[in-house]
């Protein structure tokens, strides 16, 4: 049996994941990434999984949290991979490296299916290595990432895997998507398995993952809360109004005003608000798009109106955030 950098042996129908690494890295995104793979070959009579980190050069790599260690291979060595897995950094809405690209495309015509967690989804589309694939990445990187590819479709959920293509939020969405990966290979049974090994519950269900990412960076309890935020997302550079979320809700005015107050201390109105200047924000950041057109992604028509809102929440113009 032939044996990767990283100890693990290849056998027959054994499966190779490199997962590509830039500086920045998040660590917990890379460990739900790879465990999963170590406790299935734990639980399974001959190891089913191979893994080799991959970096751009020979350089040393240092994760988000400080840990430096250094790559098994470089793209340059051109490991031959059955699954990639892109982990960058937070800078992943402006890189751009090009040396990875020509290793990546020679594993996807050997058959190799194409990944990311957390914000690596950017990278991958702007080589056009996500056309015709639905996706997904931290959801503070959203609402620059539709405006840069409004051709690809964003799926706000944890995680997605559209046949060949496979992306994640990060976190508890990496682990549910290996998971899920898993369960394609070996079955239900070994991935509750292994999801058993780490004392974790699987989200299945398309519209629970979904849920679960709105309901984790809100805080949310309230199920009606919840789908009014949605709601708010969904429309807000339409110019989404409360009186229109309630009447989609089936509900008055006055009941969803006391289920926000019940649950964030705040009117539907202020949340609205707070919502709008987040994307700002994200958008000011991450995107290069023009400070007017921000306005009017978060539902503002009116230039002014939407600095004035900018500056009362952020102390500051949009033009000195960006800046």
């Amino acid at each position: 049996m032939e044996s990767l950098a990283s100890g693990s042996k290849i056998g027959i129908g054994t499966r190779r994941v490199a997962v590509l690494l830039f500086p920045g890295f998040p660590m917990m995104a890379f460990s739900a990434v790879v465990e999963p793979l170590r406790a299935a070959n734990a639980l399974c009579a001959d190891p089913q999984y191979a893994w080799i980190t991959v970096g751009i050069d020979g350089r040393s790599l240092t994760a988000s949290n400080g840990i430096t260690f250094k790559p098994d291979s470089t793209v340059q060595d051109d490991p031959t991979a059955d699954y990639i897995v892109v982990c960058s950094g937070g800078n992943a809405d402006q890189l751009t490296a090009k040396q990875p690209i020509k290793w990546i495309r020679k594993n996807l015509r050997r058959g190799a299916h194409l990944g990311s967690v957390a914000d690596g989804a950017f990278y991958l589309a702007r080589h056009g290595l996500l056309d015709g694939h639905a996706c997904t990445l931290h959801w503070r990187s959203q609402p620059a990432f539709v405006e840069a590819f409004p051709q690809i479709e964003l799926k706000r959920s944890v995680y997605v895997i559209d046949r060949t293509r496979f992306t994640s939020a990060g976190g508890v969405g990496a682990f549910d998507m290996m998971l899920d990966i898993i369960q394609q290979h070996h079955g239900e049974t070994m991935a509750q398995k292994v999801a058993e090994w780490f004392v974790h519950d699987r989200i299945r269900a398309t519209a629970d993952r979904e849920k679960l990412q709105l309901r984790l960076r809100t805080g949310i309890r309230n199920d009606l809360v919840l789908a009014a935020v949605a709601r708010m997302e969904e429309r807000m550079e339409r110019g989404e109004t409360i009186a229109r979320i309630a009447k989609r809700l089936g509900i008055s005015v006055w009941k969803l005003d006391r289920a926000f107050r019940a649950d964030l201390k705040l009117s539907p109105g202020d949340y609205f608000r707070q919502m709008r200047m987040e994307r700002a924000s994200d958008l000011l950041i991450h995107s290069s798009l023009p400070i007017h057109e921000v306005g009017l992604a978060c539902g503002y028509t009116d230039y002014s109106a939407f600095v004035r809102a900018f500056r009362r929440v952020h102390r500051k113009t949009p033009a000195q955030l960006r800046r």
